[in-house]
C-alpha cells in the first residue's frame, strides 16, 4: 500500500515549490535544511521543529502511516514524480520522504549556562561531515553548546543533518562574527579556555577542568587561526604516538570533551 493524500498537488521541478525544494537541496536557503528518509524523519518528528513542506513520491513505496504522520505535521504537502525525486535525493535508494525543515535559531543571550558548563568552540570548520560530527559529539558528551568562528561549512547542508544524526535540531549552536567577539563572550562568562594545539607541551590530561570549561579546536587543514593564539588562553595537546602529526578534528573534540566530562562527574 502506498501513501495517498487526495488534496496534495502533484508538482514538478518548475513549480515554485519544486524550485524551493531544489534550492534547499543545493544548500542556498538560509535557515532551512533538507530532511530525507524514514529514520531522519523519525528524529525530526521527535522534536518541536517546524516542517515547512513535505514532499512524497508514492512510487517509492514509503510506509503510509509514517508518511501520514509527517504530512500532519507539515504546513504544506506535495506529491512529486520519481523524476523529481531522483534529482533531489541524496540517497542511492530513496523511500520517497523528503521535507524542508527550519533550523532553530540560537542566541547567546538566551543560553543558560551552569557553573560547571562545558562547551566546544570550532574554528574554521571546512567540511559539512565534520561539522555534523562535532554537533553529535557535543550532544554525546552532554556539553552545553557548540560555538562556531570563521565557519566555512553551512549548518543547512544536508550532510550536517545526517552526520549529526539529527542532533543539529536540538544542540545549541552559536556563531560569532569574529574570533575576538567569541573570546570576549568566553571571558565574560568566566570560562577556562583551552586551545587544542598539537604543538603544545601541556597534555590534555593535566588540567582539573573545574568550573566552566571550553575547548577550541581548529580547521582540518590550517588548524587554529592565529587570532585565537593571540587571546592569551592556555594550550593542551593530545599525544601523538604514531607517525601522524594530528587527529581528525571531531575525534580530537571527542577525546577532550569526554575527558572534561569524566573529571567533572568523577568517572
Amino acid at each position: 500500500m502506498t501513501p495517498s493524500f487526495p488534496d496534495a498537488l502533484t508538482i514538478g521541478a518548475q513549480h515554485p515549490r519544486g524550485r524551493a525544494l531544489l534550492a534547499v537541496r543545493k544548500d542556498t536557503v538560509p535557515g532551512r535544511i533538507l530532511v530525507e528518509g524514514s529514520w531522519e524523519h523519525s528524529r525530526l518528528l521527535s522534536t518541536p521543529t517546524t516542517v515547512d513542506t513535505f514532499y512524497y513520491c508514492p512510487e517509492a513505496c514509503a510506509p503510509p502511516d509514517e508518511a501520514a504522520e509527517i504530512a500532519a505535521r507539515a504546513r504544506e504537502v506535495f506529491r512529486i514524480s520519481p523524476k523529481l525525486l531522483a534529482r533531489v535525493s541524496r540517497k542511492s535508494r530513496s523511500d520517497g520522504l523528503i521535507s524542508i525543515a527550519r533550523l532553530p535559531a540560537w542566541r547567546p543571550s538566551l543560553l543558560r549556562l551552569g557553573e560547571d558548563a562545558l562547551i566546544l568552540v570550532a574554528d574554521g570548520v571546512e567540511y559539512a561531515g565534520n561539522l555534523g560530527t562535532l554537533i553529535r559529539t557535543v550532544d554525546a558528551a552532554s556539553a552545553d553548546c557548540l560555538v562556531l568562528t570563521s565557519r566555512r561549512a553551512k549548518l543547512t547542508h544536508p550532510t550536517v543533518y545526517a552526520a549529526s544524526r539529527g542532533m543539529v535540531l536540538t544542540t545549541p549552536v552559536l556563531e560569532f562574527p569574529t574570533i575576538a567577539e567569541a573570546a570576549s563572550w568566553l571571558r565574560q562568562h568566566h570560562f577556562d579556555v583551552h586551545l587544542a594545539d598539537p604543538a603544545a607541551t601541556g597534555s590534555y590530561k593535566t588540567p582539573a577542568y573545574r568550573g566552566r570549561t571550553a575547548f577550541v579546536v581548529g580547521s582540518e587543514g590550517a588548524g587554529l587561526h592565529r587570532n585565537w593564539h593571540q587571546q592569551g588562553f592556555g594550550k593542551v595537546s593530545i599525544p601523538m604516538l604514531g607517525q601522524a602529526d594530528s587527529l581528525n578534528v571531531a575525534l580530537s573534540a571527542g577525546i577532550l570533551l569526554f575527558e572534561a566530562r569524566a573529571r567533572k562527574e568523577g568517572w
